[in-house]
């Protein structure tokens, strides 16, 4: 038999509308797609598809999955159908195996959510609490028609209202914390994780709702709020409006990725369905993985401001490097996708996606507009902005076009640029293996400069000047680590421990606003400037600013617990209390070994 993973894995990929398509006249009616049913060989359009869920004839009364349809038209026995549409899902079913029986334990949590979404929904349109919100909605010019369409709701502010509507369907307050909709405070009575809030319901590429993502209507902040994680909901591997697009997608053949829920929204009720966000977040490679498993052409359209252009190249090397075409469409000033469209329609918006250009070129368009190649300095730090792309490239012929393309922009020499682009830049998972494989145990905890614990802190504070928008998240995982440690030892040494470091970061914190080099070097001594000029030069290394920070935070995890159990072997202690701890840090340190890397480089 084949394992439940595998057939979770198929039925993520699996196009239902393309397999019953093959058999079924279908044509879309609402959130459904309708037809003449294949079993009874009915006339009328009584035979409903549900992407995601499944089909079912109202006549007849057939129901099942995509593997069942299969089944019952083919004559194939439950292997040989998820064998047939992975197939046509382009996934090739290796593992076989008995498959365990029995409910998903993640039901309920699903139920739950799905029971939230209408509350919500219904709040949104029934409520005086949310006349605001309805209001909000007018003043972007979205219908009720499109937000039904969408499943907008409005969560109320009466801390009371969600949590009583749930237990009355039985959701117990555990429940409710589980699946993210309450959320604990120490000390406290749980309270809604949502309130006053425009609520976007998140789903999984199966059309299961797992989240929200929550916008404030009143200028409050944070602007968004996202479900907590939770046995359900990951928003680093969620895409928003995916399990609606991927149909599209495939028909096709593109992806459209935008920044946002409106953006996203906006595109799709005009008729460009192929379009998918991350969900409030940069994007992550478990979602430019997903995005690749769908279509490998892909349109970037994000803000053309400076933010927007980071995210834009950030995320183009992301998906370069799972072997993607990347186009970047540039819209004008001061638009983004969702003012667009509502001016211009689906066929402005098609005008702007013939217009696009390849991410590289897009680069190389933006240098040349503010005259980095005309000066020799800049051309060199040209050079190495067009580095970190050229390396993500996975595919060799376009990394060869890349590289041709540079030296054709800048004048080097393509050999040299060859040599640069395979002299790529350090890989912090390898300072993680380093940290966690005994490496330092010779060193003094006191010496801050040398080993992998040294080059996590630079990396921590690299991503900091690269991306100041995570300065205060990158600032709270110091003061955790810092926590964790002195919990543990009143004398143990602070996270970042090279001073020169340290008083990089108490400026950064100063001027979160402002962090260049000449903003900056006011409040530092010389050697603490010096470094600070190698850190902005090395940021330019950084493709996946996400997983950098992960993984040096799990390097700083493991030193300090290296440094106890060195400090456990000279101590007085009881030997079964020293062993027992020494055991412990031990499990930790190999448990943060094992944590997945986003095989990110800094």
């Amino acid at each position: 038999m084949i394992p439940d993973e595998e057939i979770d894995r198929v039925l993520d990929a699996a196009d239902i509308l393309t397999v019953i398509g093959e058999r079924v006249r279908l044509k879309r009616v609402g959130n459904s797609w309708r037809g003449p049913c294949p079993f009874h060989q009915g006339k009328g359009d009584n035979f409903s598809v549900m992407p995601g869920r499944g089909y079912r004839c109202w006549v007849c009364g057939e129901t099942g999955s995509v593997f069942t349809f299969v089944q019952k038209q083919l004559g194939l026995d439950f292997v040989e159908a998820v064998k047939y549409v992975g197939q046509k899902a382009g996934i090739e079913v290796r593992e076989v195996t008995r498959r365990t029986q029995g409910p998903d334990p993640r039901e309920p949590l699903w139920e739950l959510v799905a029971a939230a979404a209408e509350y919500f929904r219904a709040t949104l349109w029934d409520e005086s609490d949310a006349a605001a919100a309805r209001e909000y909605l007018a003043s972007r010019t979205i219908t009720r028609e499109v937000a039904d369409r969408f499943l907008l709701g409005y969560a109320p502010r009466n801390s009371q209202a969600l949590r009583g509507h749930l237990e009355k369907l039985g959701y117990t307050t555990e429940r409710q914390i589980q699946a993210g909709v309450l959320k604990e405070i120490e000390g406290r009575d749980p309270v809604p994780r949502f309130r006053g809030r425009l609520m976007f319901p998140i789903h999984d590429v199966r059309g299961r709702a797992v989240g929200f993502g929550g916008r404030s209507i009143d200028g409050g902040e944070p602007k968004y709020i996202n479900s907590a994680e939770s046995a359900i909901y990951s928003k680093g591997t969620l895409l928003y409006h995916l399990h609606e697009a991927r149909f599209a997608i495939r028909k096709t053949e593109r992806v459209l990725l935008v920044e946002g829920y409106f953006d996203a929204l906006r595109t799709a009720a005009a008729g460009i369905e192929e379009v998918v966000a991350p969900l409030g977040t940069a994007l992550t490679r478990e979602q430019a993985q997903l995005i690749k498993r769908y279509s490998g052409n892909v349109f970037l359209l994000y803000d053309s401001d400076q933010a927007g252009l980071k995210a834009t190249f950030r995320a183009g090397d992301l998906l370069l490097q799972e072997g993607a075409a990347v186009r970047v469409v540039t819209l004008p000033d001061g638009e983004d996708p969702d003012t667009f469209v509502a001016k211009f329609g689906a066929a402005g918006l098609e005008k702007e996606l013939r217009a696009a250009v390849d991410v590289f070129e897009r680069k190389i368009q933006l240098l040349n507009r503010h005259g980095w190649f005309a000066d020799l300095a800049k051309s060199r730090k040209a050079i190495d902005r067009l580095l970190p792309t050229i390396r993500a490239a996975a595919d060799p012929v376009t990394r060869d076009l890349y590289i041709a393309r540079a030296a054709q922009a800048s004048g080097v020499d393509r050999e040299t640029l060859v040599r640069e682009a395979a002299a790529g830049p350090v890989d912090p998972q390898q300072a993680m293996t380093a940290a966690t494989s005994g490496s330092d145990a010779r060193r003094r905890p006191g010496d801050a400069r040398v080993g992998p614990g040294f080059q996590a802190e630079r990396a921590l504070i690299s991503v900091m000047l690269a991306s100041p928008d995570r300065i205060e998240s990158i600032t709270e995982a110091i003061a955790q680590v810092d926590d964790e440690a002195h919990t543990d030892s009143d004398a143990a040494e602070p996270a970042i421990r090279d001073g020169r470091l340290r008083a990089i970061h108490r400026a950064i914190l100063a001027s979160p606003d402002d962090v260049s080099v000449l903003r900056l070097s006011d409040s530092l001594k010389p050697d603490a400037v010096a470094l600070l000029e190698e850190l902005v030069a090395s940021q330019l290394s950084i493709v996946h600013p996400d997983a950098t920070v992960e993984d040096a935070v799990n390097v700083l995890k493991a030193r300090w617990r290296k440094e106890r159990i060195a400090m456990l072997r000279n101590s007085e202690m009881d030997q079964d209390r020293i062993q027992a701890e020494t055991l412990r840090y031990k499990k930790e340190i190999q448990e943060l070994a094992r944590r997945p890397s986003s095989g990110a480089s800094h």
